[in-house]
């Protein structure tokens, strides 16, 4: 199955690096290679993650990783990263969400 990151998911994953860079460069490079790691495995086993409760839809689901959760929609040949958020963030407030992006 194809895994393609969304424009949103990327600018997620930057930031998060960049976040971390302000304490260690070192840590903040593994910690994004750990969430890489972990998307790769959505190839081989797309539905590992949980549904997301906030959507409606079945196939928007999400892996959680230490503080973060790492949504993506499931489609029948291929997988879209939407967006890694921090999970004290609230998105059920936020007017676009996550799995409204194309």
């Amino acid at each position: 199955m194809k895994l393609e990151w969304t424009e949103p998911a990327l600018s997620d994953i930057e930031n998060i690096r960049d976040y971390i860079r302000r304490d260690s460069e070192q840590y903040a490079y593994r910690f994004v290679e750990k969430i890489i790691d972990v998307v790769e495995n959505l190839k081989n086993f797309p539905e590992m993650g949980r549904h997301v409760p906030e959507a409606e839809e079945e196939n928007i689901r999400e892996l959680i990783f230490h503080n973060y959760r790492i949504m993506y929609r499931t489609e029948p040949k291929r997988i879209l990263l939407l967006a890694i958020i921090h999970s004290a963030r609230d998105i059920s407030r936020k007017k676009l969400k996550p799995w409204d992006v194309t």
